[in-house]
Order: C-alpha cells, then structure tokens, then sequence
C-alpha cells in the first residue's frame, strides 16, 4: 500500500502558492484494508476515507469508463491493480495529473510541470471530453490563475470547442452550472471565466444573452469592478446579468437555478439600472419612493445597498451623481419612525398612507437640496 499527494495540492506546491487542501490517493490497498487502519468511509460512488486524525480525503486508486451523456455516465473501477498513471490519467487537466510522494519527489507522467512553465492548461488525455463539466473546471482554472499568465492551450480549446458541437453541455444538470459560476465569480479574474466560455462557444449554451458583441464587455467590466469592491455573489451575478431585460434577466436567473438573493437582487438591478440610465436627470420622488417600496427598502436595507453597489458600477459615469442623491433619499426615508406617527393618532391604513407621506416628504426635501445652485449633479 502506497499513499501519494495528489492534484491541486501538488501543483499549487509547484507554483509557490499556499496549499489549502490536500487530496492523497492510495495504491495497492482495498476498502477493507482501510478501515482496518482507522479510516472512515464517507464515498458513495467509489472509495473514499477519512483519515482518523487529519480528516483529510484519501481515494483509493481508481479508473473511469463513459457510458452515457453528462458528467453522471461513467462506470468507476477501484482494485489494488489500479496504478497511480492510471489514476492521474483520468484527471482533467496535466497541472491537476502530479503526484508527490512520501520522499516528496514529484511523479509526472503527463508534463504537467512543464505546463506549468509554458503558463498553459492543457487536456491530459482525449478523455476530457467525457465530461462536459469539465469546460467549466478549465474555464475556472483560467480565471484563477489569470494573474499568474495561464491560457488555456489551443489544442484544448479546440477539444472544447468540440464537446459543445457534440452537445455534450446540454446534458450538465443547471445545479452543478450554477456551482461552477458562483465559484467562477470569486476566482481571482472572474471575467475570464466567462471569455473562455465565449471563446469555445459554451457561453451561447449555457447563457445566450450575454453572448453578444458588446454585451459580454459591458457586463465583464461592471463584474471586475465588483470583484475590485470584494462584492458579494448576489452583487457579482447582479452585474453579470446588468445588461439584461429584467423578464430576461428573471428568466435566466431561474434556468440557471440561481439562489433567490441572487435572482431577486439582480432583477431589480436590470430593473433600475434601466429606469436609472432612461431618466435623464433622475428619478422624481415619487419615483424614488416607488422604487423604494419595491425593493422592499424598509425591510431588507441591506439588499438596497447592495442594489446600490451594483448600480453605481453599472450606470453611466453621468448617472452616478442620480444613484448618489438615491441613496441619501433612501437614508432619509428610513428614518421615519412608526411609533412617532401613532403617538399622533395614526392607525389602520391612515397610519399606512401617513407613513407613506411622511417618507415622501423626507425624499422631496433631499432632492430640492440636490437641485439647488449649490450642486453640481
């Protein structure tokens, strides 16, 4: 029996970067042989323990076989015969098919370390295209290490190109999509993701709508600002979708099985961002107000700052000033105190419509100050 670190451990060991997690793979052993050591079995569709102390995941060595569409249609054959070329040469990507041994001697079969000093993702074998999941992953990969100088190489995104055609993307299930984008949305280039979608026509499968001409850069810019603010996934799938119909946008959101915070935060964004841009000067108050009440500012102020955020980055430069005096009505708003206005009296729906004028009231103030001849929006 023989243990080795495996993948993103040892590549990220390679290329001087902190290893978070370690994946080890097992040689020569069976299930029973583990669990006389201690380990706990947690793998449902092969073989994989626990270690007893660390908690750390170790495989036993393993093959696949394709027998049907998507990521689901592979048969898994895991023996002690299985050696570790074996198990490396099922991996996705060569930087991603290294070992290390217990000496720490790197095993490498499949070039990665020279992959690692062209900058390249490249397929291991013509067993990439068994998984379409995989165009993701690579996609992935390319907006992680992005700043690093990483491509993915053309004989690969040849290959992608390739499993699109074949219609092998149409089978993924839209729950693992959404895994992959959201992961994608926190690389440290998230813009990449989707140019490398584009770029092997995934991106027209999988979200149509951005697949325009001058859509795609549009929406890539307003997500990298985003990511520069530290955004948060409901604001950076917000700006992703920006560009959107707000039918569209909703429409999208659910296909791809987005959470609610994401789909309902980024509707109102395609919603306003439109409104916002098409008022010239501004909305009115009663405007503001309405768009108050329908992004539910009273109860959920934490999304209307978001909606904020994401506005501010998604607008004409000429608009922000508009967004700017939106937020300090918005602040003004909010300070209307219920328990004041039924000390006064107010019940039923005229404490409702009582409420209502007061915030009215408090926004009209803050725009007869923004248009004053002292301000310069």
């Amino acid at each position: 029996m023989q243990t080795f670190l495996v993948g993103g451990a040892v590549r990220d060991k390679l290329l001087g970067l902190d290893v978070e997690d370690r994946d080890w793979v097992v040689v020569g052993a069976t299930p029973e042989e583990m669990l006389e050591n201690g380990f706990k079995q947690v793998g449902a569709d092969f073989p994989v323990f626990l270690h007893p102390r660390t908690r750390e995941e170790y495989a036993l060595a393993r093959t696949e076989r394709k027998q049907g569409r998507g990521y689901h249609g592979f048969s898994v054959y895991s023996a002690p015969d299985v050696t570790l070329e074996e198990d490396l040469r099922r991996r996705d990507l060569t930087i991603n098919a290294m070992a290390m041994n217990e000496q720490g001697e790197v095993i490498d079969p499949f070039h990665g370390q020279k992959d690692i000093e062209l900058r390249q993702l490249r397929h291991v074998s013509d067993a990439f295209a068994e998984d379409p999941l995989r165009i993701l992953r690579t996609a992935r990969f390319a907006a992680r290490f992005q700043p690093l100088g990483f491509r993915v190489c053309p004989e690969t995104l040849s290959l992608m190109q390739s499993m699109v055609a074949d219609g092998e993307v149409d089978h993924l299930v839209p729950e693992r999509v959404w895994q992959e984008i959201q992961r994608a949305l926190h690389e440290k280039e998230p813009g990449t993701f989707f140019e490398v979608l584009q770029q092997c026509d995934c991106l027209g499968v999988l979200i149509p709508e951005l697949d325009q001409p001058d859509t795609l850069p549009a929406v890539l810019d307003a997500l990298r600002r985003i990511h520069r603010q530290n955004g948060s996934t409901e604001e950076r799938f917000a700006a992703l979708m920006s560009a959107l119909q707000p039918d569209e946008c909703l429409e999208r959101a659910r296909a791809l099985k987005a959470p609610n915070d994401c789909r309902d935060l980024a509707h109102l964004t395609t919603t306003y961002a439109q409104k916002t841009s098409a008022a010239g000067n501004g909305m009115g108050p009663d405007a503001a107000l309405s768009m108050f009440n329908h992004a539910d500012l009273w109860r959920r102020p934490e999304r209307f700052s978001s909606l904020i955020v994401v506005l501010n980055n998604v607008v004409p430069d000429s608009q922000r000033p508009v967004i700017e005096r939106l937020k300090r009505a918005a602040k003004a708003a909010t300070g209307v105190q219920p328990k004041e206005l039924i000390e006064q009296g107010f019940k039923g729906k005229a404490l409702g419509e009582a409420i209502q004028s007061e915030r009215l009231a408090r926004i009209q103030q803050v725009f007869t100050h923004a248009s004053g001849p002292d301000n310069h929006d």
